[in-house]
């Protein structure tokens, strides 16, 4: 055996190590937005990486949420499924990655991961679910067999999911109705926080938060509705935990007395265009210091 290699035997390895060194070889790996409901109508929104189209005729794809490592435990999605059959795929896109992000987040059922990560509820036309409206291709599907794999941590779950209706956004179309790959702007994921980026390449978005980030729908309204902000931008603000506290934002702005006169001004979207810069920095907490912060 040469030395030049790493050869690792899965039956004697860690569940979450093996899946770790799987997940970094395999990719860049399709994302599968999943939309289902419960029996009772209620909707759930996830995000699955392990997801393809597998046959044209009859068109199928197939996704697989896999049970929780940690306890074994079954996602909503899988549980919605087998209630329902019904599930509504949609693509990803860069413009809402860190929103999607936000959705797959482990929320406690019932709660609204369209509103909690600022997503448009839009109606389907042959299933339950609801599709996404910021996603350029949405894909209605009736579920014709769910396939487990493994009753242990880790064991996916094929779902069979026949295609019965797609809506594709016309700002992603060619001339000729075919679809552009460059107008799509789809992203992909790889290992850890890293994703592709179809148009560009790898970058980076850090897990959600393990305690719930406070959600798009708690974000202030004037926000929210920002001309400036990005579904991306709300998508970060959303995934922090806590709002900071009058103390922080004043010793922040004692840190920062450049902002004084932008504050006194108050000129929003000059105050939007701030927090967008430290959003792109990744300062997440800088953002939401500027955007709550009062004139002296």
């Amino acid at each position: 055996m040469s030395d030049s290699y790493l050869t690792l035997l899965p039956e004697k390895m860690e569940t979450r190590d093996l899946h770790g060194y799987l997940l970094g070889a395999v990719g860049p790996r399709p994302i599968a937005f999943a939309s289902t409901v419960d029996r009772d109508g209620n909707p759930n929104l996830a995000p699955f990486s392990f997801f393809n189209v597998f046959s044209a005729n009859p068109p199928i794809l197939i996704f697989s949420p896999a049970r929780r490592v940690r306890d074994n435990t079954a996602k909503h999605t899988l549980e919605n499924v087998l209630e329902t059959r019904e599930v509504v795929i949609n693509v990803v896109s860069h413009a809402m990655v860190q929103q999607m992000s936000l959705a797959s987040t482990e929320y406690d059922r019932g709660v609204n991961e369209f509103e909690k990560a600022g997503f448009t509820m839009l109606p389907s036309e042959v299933v339950r679910p609801f599709r996404v409206g910021e996603s350029p291709v949405q894909i209605e599907c009736e579920v014709t067999k769910v396939e487990p794999l493994g009753e242990a941590g880790g064991a996916g779950n094929l779902i069979f999911s026949k295609v019965v209706r797609l809506h594709i956004d016309k700002a992603v179309l060619t001339e000729t109705n075919t679809l552009d790959p460059v107008k799509l702007d789809l992203v992909a994921r790889m290992g850890g926080n890293w994703y592709s980026r179809s148009i560009q390449g790898l970058f980076e978005v850090p897990k959600p938060l393990t305690e719930k980030g406070i959600g798009v729908d708690l974000i202030p309204e004037a926000i929210r509705r920002s001309a400036v902000l990005t579904g991306n931008d709300l998508g970060m603000l959303g995934n922090f935990k806590r709002l900071p506290s009058p103390g922080e934002i004043t010793d922040f702005l004692a840190g920062h007395p450049e902002f004084q006169a932008l504050l006194s001004a108050s000129d929003e979207r000059q105050i939007h265009t701030q927090a967008r810069a430290f959003l792109q920095n990744n300062d997440v907490e800088s953002a939401w210091k500027i955007l709550l912060a009062k004139p002296a």
